[in-house]
């Protein structure tokens, strides 16, 4: 009489851990990864806002020593090379047909926007995945503030 192997051999029980455990690695890689995407992606929007608010200084500093009028409100167009994720002109209220992963100047609100990759880092979500500053003080020097306080990863991005 030939043996039969019974369904539930220890091979392929050592085969399925394998594969358990390799998958339960694969989701917390990704996990993690996701994680680090987002850190990113604030540390970036952070870095650009840092730029902006150098640009907007160092064109006040400019127009004061030339006694010359500012060229521009929209701090994208006064840095030394326009970003390569700068689309425009966009309304507040468009920000939905952004493309993810783009700064947007709107005129009329005289607001700097991005349009988040990653909305999901947000801790007060927008409904469009757009964050929006406000470029104010025509009295004194360009400051650029937040629309709505956004908490992002535990920080507040202003």
């Amino acid at each position: 009489m030939p043996l039969v192997a019974p369904l539930w051999s220890r091979r392929l029980l050592e085969w399925t851990l394998l594969v358990v455990v390799i998958g339960v690695l694969v989701l917390a890689f990704g996990r993690q990864v996701r994680t680090v995407q987002v850190q990113g992606e604030r540390a970036a929007v952070q870095h650009m806002l840092g730029h902006l608010r150098t640009a907007l200084v160092l064109n006040r500093l400019g127009t004061q020593l030339n006694k010359t009028p500012g060229q521009s409100h929209n701090p994208l167009l006064l840095l030394e090379r326009t970003p390569a994720n700068f689309a425009g002109d966009h309304a507040v209220a468009q920000a939905h047909r952004m493309v993810p992963g783009t700064w947007v100047w709107d005129g009329e609100c005289g607001c700097v926007g991005y349009r988040l990759l990653y909305p999901e880092g947000l801790e007060v979500p927008t409904d469009a995945g757009a964050i929006w500053f406000r470029v104010e003080g025509l009295a004194g020097p360009l400051q650029i503030r937040a629309l709505v306080p956004y908490v992002w990863q535990g920080q507040v991005v202003d």
